[in-house]
């Protein structure tokens, strides 16, 4: 039995995907993963064979792709839902699954290869913010612009939909009617489906169950990671008090360049009295002088490390925020885009920590939000609440998609 997982993203996007890959083998099946190639290295390591997809993703979201710093994702929807397309037919003919998630145009250049060559198709998302119910409002899309009047969640998410065609249908549309498949009035509920995977904690990211979805949430896709922290962090973080671990993954900060963010975090980290180990990540955090009160890290076993930090202050993607509260750290989110200010508000209604006011934080401003943070009620919060965030998500999306597809007979 094959299965295709099929991603465009950054790694909070492929790393879940990897989780899931590696309880699909465990179950005996064979894996192949669609995703760009900044992930050759991560892939290899775990044994999952890549097809690439598209540009790399650091580059297309740092402006170094040429003619796309500037195209938006209207301006690169048609190249991605083709090269989207092109990967996963060239991969999936004759497996039992296609599991498909990340950058909406991909996914949508997933389900085309999976009608083409008639393979059963299921979307996941790692935030229950992204899919349609009455019980929460639609992410702002850029550029919409919503009447007043309307404030329901059913007319919002209406006018989301609305907005997707605008934006993307045509687009997508032409493509399908290129390889021989019909037009779609729907593009946003055609990609995600009427019975998506949410690998999202359900207490983090609880789903209410609404007529219109039959929603399958099975906990986070997480990736055991069982790397040894480096020599020199180890010797850091046996050097004294516990640290605030500050990095933003897959993000730059809005607003500011990496030396202003750097001094902001570092100075509010020590004006709380703790010392800093900084991810240095896409924002670039680097020292700022040579206190020996700071140590810079590179990508790294987050899962062992946030363990033995005081607080963690990050950008708010599902991954970075599942892997904290499963450690019991308590969390300073500061958002950037997409689903991030739900993660922040999750946090604070949890009481495991706090979301940042803006998406760009100074010395002043961070230095309060991890005042709270760092408050020992928050601590023992983040403790209780981490003794009920689920493991077994990937496990059991596992076991859920080999019984639909055993089900279904579809099995290759």
């Amino acid at each position: 039995m094959r299965v295709v997982l099929a991603t465009y993203g950054s790694r909070g996007d492929v790393e879940p995907m990897t989780g899931l890959a590696l309880r699909l083998k465990a179950l005996g099946a064979e894996v192949r993963m669609c995703a760009p190639p900044d992930f050759a290295e991560l892939l290899d390591s775990v044994e999952v064979p890549l097809s690439p997809v598209g540009w790399p993703i650091r580059a297309l979201a740092t402006g170094a792709v040429p003619g796309k710093a500037q195209a938006g994702l209207s301006g690169i929807a048609a190249e991605l839902t083709a090269m989207a397309y092109e990967a996963v037919a060239g991969v999936a003919e004759g497996c039992a699954a296609v599991v498909a998630t990340g950058s909406f145009p991909a996914a949508a250049g997933a389900r085309a290869a999976t009608e083409k060559l008639g393979v059963p198709y299921v979307f996941t998302s790692f935030s229950p913010c992204y899919l349609p119910s009455p019980h929460h409002p639609p992410l702002p899309r850029p550029g919409q612009v919503i009447p007043a009047e309307v404030t329901g969640n059913r007319e919002l998410w209406d006018l989301h939909a609305e907005h997707m065609n605008a934006l993307l249908g045509e687009t997508i549309n032409t493509h399908r009617t290129s390889i021989g498949l019909q037009s779609v009035d729907g593009i946003r509920d055609h990609v995600f489906t009427d019975h998506p995977f949410l690998a999202a904690d359900p207490v983090l990211g609880p789903w209410q169950q609404t007529p219109e979805l039959d929603v399958a949430q099975t906990g986070a896709w997480i990736r055991p990671d069982q790397r040894p922290l480096p020599a020199g962090l180890e010797a850091f973080l046996a050097a004294g008090a516990e640290p605030v671990y500050v990095g933003f993954g897959s993000m730059r900060v809005r607003d500011a360049n990496a030396q202003e963010v750097s001094r902001a975090v570092i100075e509010a980290a020590r004006r709380q009295g703790r010392r800093v180990v900084l991810g240095s990540g896409w924002a670039d955090l680097a020292l700022i002088d040579d206190r020996d009160d700071c140590f810079v890290v590179g990508e790294v076993n987050q899962q062992a490390l946030f363990r033995r930090v005081a607080a963690v202050v990050h950008h708010g993607g599902a991954g970075t925020t599942t892997t904290a509260a499963r450690a019991g750290a308590p969390q300073v989110i500061v958002p950037q885009v997409a689903d991030q200010p739900y993660w922040a508000g999750r946090v604070s209604e949890l009481g495991i920590g706090t979301g940042h006011d803006g998406p760009t934080p100074t010395a002043e401003s961070l230095s309060a939000a991890l005042k709270i943070a760092l408050a020992p009620e928050i601590g023992a919060r983040a403790a209780a609440v981490a003794e009920t965030v689920r493991t077994d998500g990937a496990e059991l999306a596992a076991k859920l998609l080999l019984d639909m597809v055993g089900r279904s007979g579809s099995a290759g």
